[in-house]
This record gives C-alpha cells, structure tokens and sequence, in this order.
C-alpha cells in the first residue's frame, strides 16, 4: 500500500469536504420532505423512502464498489465520484417527477458509495501510523460539517425557493469540492486490492463482526427519528421551516464540535473509550428527545446533546475498525459504511411507519431502545488485560 512520508498541505481537509458534498447528497430528502412531498404530489412517508431506498442502494454499492475499484489510483477515483455526485444533484434538480428522482438517486448513490470508505483509506495513506486516529475522525468531520451547515441551508433554500434550488446548491458546493480535491490530493496513491479472501477474513474476526453490528445499532436508532425530524418537530410542536432548521443547525453544529473533540482525545483517551462516550451521548440525546416529546425547547436541546454525538461515534467505529486488523481496512471501511446505510434504510423504515400510523411520540423510545443495544455491544468490545504469564 502507498503511504507518503507527510500529507500534502490540506490533503486532509479536501478529503473532509468531500464528504461534505457525500453527507448532503445522502441527506438531502431528511431536509426537505415537506418541500419534495409537495412538490411531486406524494404522501411525507414516501418521500421519506427516497432516504430509506437510497440508504439500501448504498449499503449493497459500498463494499461492491470497493471490490470493484480497489485497484484505481485514489485520486483519480475520488475526484471522479465527486463530479458524478454534482451532476446527479444537477439531473435531480430537473426531473419531472417522483419515479424519476427515486431513480436518479439511486445511481448517483450507487456510484457516491464509494467515497467515503475510500476517503477513509486514502487519509490513512497521508499520514503517519501516530496520527491516523484524528485523521480519519477529521476526515469523517464532512458529515458533521453536512449536518451541521448542509441540512439547515437545504431546509433554508427549499422553504424559500423549492427543493429544485436545494439541489443546485448542493451540486455547486460539490464542483467547489472536486476542484480541491484534485489540486491537494497526491497522484499515486494506490490501498492493497480487495479480494474474495479479504471478505472471508473479515467474516472470521468477532471483535470485526461485533463492531459493525454496534454501527448498524447506532444507525437505525437514530434514523427512526432523524429521518422524520422536521415533520415530527412541526407535528408535535407545530414548528416551522426556520425553528426546525434551527434544530438541525444545533444538531449539525453540535455534531461538528463533538468531532473536534474525538479528534483531540481520541490518541490519548484510546478508541475504545471514546467510543463509549460518544455513543453514550447519543443515547442520552434520543431518551431526552423521547421524554420531552411535544416540548420544542427540551426536544431542541436533546438534539444537541444527540448531535454531540452522532457523527463522533462513527468516527470512533472506523478508527477502531482500522486498529482492529490494519491490512483489512480498505474492506472493513467499506463494510462499516455500508451497515452503516442498512442502519439507515432499517431505522427509516421503521420511523415511516410509526409516521404513517401516527405514533409520533414513540418513535424517540424506539430509537432510544437501539441506542441502549448499541452500547451493550460497545461494553463487550472493551479491551481485555493480558493474561499474566
């Protein structure tokens, strides 16, 4: 595998805005559904779907794209899929239809599968074994960043201009981001090729198995109710546009914080503390939404405390994920993101039908229930002394 001495000057950061463009292309519909439910004639719940469909496309593309590209120089690869994501933002933006849309995001997603995982990877690459830790949770700090600015701009633009508008701005920021990407990034950076062998080695490790399970938990917690969020907050609260972009702004905002914090304890604290800690928080967050269900003040700061930890916690799954066996990471990333997704299809096919059925207070319970699986499975991945000899 390449591995360069020291990173290029903002190699990391370019990287980390790729996925930005990768988080707001995934989330995009979670801000707008009220926009595109009306704008294309169909019901919340299945505008709703476009998450859940989505999220089935890319769990089944992350590891085949892996598979399938483990052999393309990096950069190459990267800056590619970005420019593939921006048009399908464009092609969204024009559609005619709901069949259409369900469509063009389900390519696009197909082939945007493959950055994360590979972003992952490629940070690994830049810099040196000591530092890859807050690399990659810098990395993954593009989804905090799409949370944090990217939501509350989409629910910001589509209140006020439609969803089409929405998705112009997205496909703008992702030409600004592969234009970075291309000029920071070194050529030559190839990962070790992914082959049939590497998936059975990763099927054989428990400690590997255990920690994607604790990913797919976490996820589809959270996404029974962040899918519906802003429909919940206007249903339960009567909240507009601006106060519930206002809680994604929290959300997002948090979420990035929670990041830099990972970023700066993780080498010391070690990954799996971090871990417990920011799952921790993301349970808490989720009880608190449950609890004050019908109280936009408690349900907005309970968001926060949520947001703390949510993009965090992933970042602590891959760095332990790339700890756990280094020379599987390029699969292990890969695998991760994509139970990564089936948590999101799971959870927001879940938080669709408690919508649909009008179990709109019960949706924070059910996450809330997730989140305490989820850190049962954390506690039985805690590292074990040695045994004396």
């Amino acid at each position: 595998m390449t591995r360069l001495d020291s990173p290029p000057r903002f190699a990391p950061t370019a990287l980390m805005l790729g996925n930005v463009v990768t988080g707001c292309s995934v989330l995009a519909p979670a801000g707008m559904l009220p926009e595109l439910a009306a704008g294309l004639n169909v019901s919340i719940q299945t505008a709703g779907l476009l998450i859940t469909f989505g999220a089935v496309t890319l769990c089944i593309g992350s590891p085949l794209t892996a598979w399938l590209t483990s052999r393309i120089e990096r950069r190459r690869l990267l800056v590619v899929t970005l420019a593939l994501l921006a048009l399908g933002n464009v092609v969204s933006a024009l559609v005619p239809d709901y069949a259409s849309l369900l469509g063009v995001r389900l390519v696009m997603l197909a082939i945007g599968a493959l950055y994360t995982p590979q972003a992952a990877g490629t940070a690994a690459m830049v810099v040196s074994a000591e530092r890859r830790g807050s690399t990659i949770a810098y990395v993954f700090m593009g989804w905090s960043l799409a949370a944090a600015a990217g939501l509350p701009l989409i629910t910001f633009v589509a209140s006020r201009f439609g969803w089409r508008a929405a998705y112009g701005a997205i496909a703008a920021i992702g030409l600004a981001s592969l234009l970075l990407l291309a000029l920071r990034l070194p050529r030559g950076l190839k990962g070790v090729p992914v082959d049939l062998r590497t998936w059975s080695e990763v099927g054989r490790n428990p400690v590997i198995v255990l920690l994607l399970l604790i990913t797919t938990l976490q996820m589809s917690g959270q996404f029974v109710v962040f899918t519906f969020m802003g429909p919940l907050l206007n249903k339960l609260t009567a909240a507009g546009p601006d106060a519930v972009g206002l809680v994604f702004a929290l959300y997002g905002v948090c979420g990035f914080l929670g990041v830099i914090i990972a970023t700066r304890i993780v080498d010391g604290w070690g990954a799996y503390r971090s871990s417990l800690l920011f799952t921790g928080l993301v349970l808490l967050g989720l009880a608190g939404w449950a609890v004050g269900a019908g109280v936009y003040v408690i349900m907005a700061a309970a968001s926060a405390v949520w947001g703390l930890g949510f993009a965090a916690a992933n970042s602590m799954q891959q760095v332990r994920l790339v700890a756990a066996a280094p020379p599987l990471a390029s699969a292990t990333v890969a695998l991760n993101t994509s139970v990564l997704y089936v948590g999101q299809a799971l959870g927001s096919a879940i938080g669709g039908l408690l919508f649909a059925r009008e179990w709109l207070y019960g949706a924070g319970y059910v996450a809330t229930a997730f989140l305490i699986a989820a850190i049962a499975a954390v506690w039985f991945t805690r590292p074990r002394p040695a045994p004396a000899l």
